[in-house]
């Protein structure tokens, strides 16, 4: 198990690449996170909705994302409630002091997942959630507390040395771990070092000294692609600016703009258009991202924009793009708003059931930088509510463009991760395609370098 002193320690991209290491050397291994809190998500071939981050460790395993790798996800919405999907199923809307009651049921549903993976795989890595010593939180801590005690892993505690006082927040984390859970602590792991190994070993030997527990490793920093979890990463996105994507309040699966993210820049709603081309993402909230952006004067924006320059709608930025929304009382009780009116579209929300399917289309409408592709194949993921009725499809029967084709819109997520897509935008805007590099592979081999893994697997 990779716990953390915190959020954004390393957890995520340090299972996936044990998970990378452990298949090389030819274990069967997958990865684990009993509870995520994430808005990008992805969409199994069973049509299974899951955490964005236990698929790219998957795929790091060389092995099909399945729903028991994160059999529990927990979707922001806003004012403390969570949309809950549980085993890849959306079941409801919940408050976070209605889903605690709820932990004993959740825990079964854990456990049983668990218990699962552990009979078809040789190992589980499993990855902690946020600070692994949240004290007010250990009678129903799922993701940490809970997992540990029902799998009793061998534990490493990961701090980030970027963000200061790494010894400080591995001491405190491990000190304040309830006695059964500290005593399955076999390693502490240091993160992002951007200095010399020499200056710590004074630290690490009192910090070895004062818990009895080693140092396995110091990771340097390296900047390595891994897809987003939380909005809270969107502060570390810093590209040249080419492509805007629009920074809703509610911006969910933002990770389909990772292949392309050397040329985006999150754009804020108050904000002038300065790029060349404008995508509006995902959205957790349509209707209330919708209300944002208009009261921001951004729908005024986009209009002017998109008379010599391509608007892109994802998902509920389609939606937004279209002419209206109704709800029949699935957000937000019974309700029409008008929207951007740059598509000529209409969404209806009429069940709380969502819509999740992998998909394969040819680009078939005329759209600006799509029509470089016309005829070819792509591959995404659907997961929304709503359908939408269109008379301008571009996706096989799916998605809509306007009638120059310079706005157009798709439920697809995923789209940007098919290199003829790239390389079509690119073109488009006269830049070079980025090359796509298995950013993974080289941060798995720097950790099977740094990490003590005999004594990983050794513990195990």
């Amino acid at each position: 198990m990779i716990a953390g002193t915190s959020s954004h320690a390393g957890k995520s991209v340090l299972v996936a690449a044990l998970c990378r290491i452990l298949s090389k050397r030819g274990y069967a291994v997958t990865p684990f996170k009993a509870q995520n809190m994430s808005l990008n998500s992805f969409v199994t071939k069973e049509g299974k909705e899951i955490a964005i981050a236990q698929a790219f460790q998957a795929k790091a395993a060389g092995i099909e994302p399945n729903e028991l790798m994160n059999p529990v996800l927990l979707k922001p919405k806003g004012n403390l409630i969570s949309q809950l999907i549980v085993l890849g199923e959306a079941v409801k809307d919940i408050s976070s002091l209605d889903y605690y009651k709820e932990v004993p049921k959740i825990m079964k549903v854990v456990e049983d997942a668990y218990r699962q993976l552990a009979m078809e795989y040789d190992v589980v890595v499993i990855e902690g959630a946020g600070g692994m010593a949240e004290i007010n939180l250990y009678d129903r801590d799922v993701a940490n507390i809970g997992i540990a005690r029902v799998a009793k892993p061998s534990i490493y505690i990961v701090g980030d040395i970027d963000r200061g006082g790494v010894f400080a927040s591995l001491y405190g984390t491990y000190r304040l771990l309830p006695h059964d859970v500290a005593s399955l602590v076999r390693g502490f792991i240091i993160n992002r070092l951007r200095g010399s190994e020499k200056l710590l070993e004074s630290g690490i030997r009192q910090l070895e000294d004062m818990t009895g527990v080693g140092v396995t490793g110091v990771l340097p920093y390296i900047s390595t692609p891994m897809p987003s979890e939380d909005s809270l990463c969107i502060e570390e996105w810093d590209g040249s600016g080419e492509v805007g994507v629009l920074r809703l309040p509610r911006v969910s699966n933002f990770t389909d703009f990772e292949p392309i993210r050397s040329l985006c820049r999150f754009v804020d709603l108050k904000e002038t258009l300065d790029c060349e081309v404008l995508i509006v993402p995902g959205s957790k909230d349509t209707i209330s991202d919708l209300k944002a952006l208009k009261s921001s004067g951004m729908d005024e924006k986009l209009r002017k924009f998109a008379r010599d320059r391509p608007v892109i709608g994802i998902c509920g930025g389609y939606q937004m793009l279209g002419r209206e929304l109704i709800d029949y009382g699935v957000e937000h009780g019974i309700a029409r708003v008008k929207g951007v009116g740059l598509l000529d579209a209409v969404t209806e929300f009429r069940e709380f059931r969502k819509i999740c399917r992998q998909v394969k289309r040819k680009v078939r409408g005329n759209a600006v930088i799509l029509d470089r592709i016309r005829g070819k194949e792509v591959w995404g993921y659907e997961i929304h509510k709503g359908v939408t009725k269109t008379s301008n499809p571009i996706f096989d029967s799916e998605g809509c463009a306007s009638d120059d084709g310079m706005v157009w819109g798709t439920y697809m997520h995923g789209l940007f991760w098919n290199d003829s897509v790239v390389r079509a935008l690119c073109k488009h805007i006269g830049v070079e395609t980025p090359k796509r590099t298995d950013g993974i592979e080289e941060f798995a081999k720097v950790v099977e370098e740094k990490l003590d893994m005999d004594a990983i697997l050794s513990s195990l």
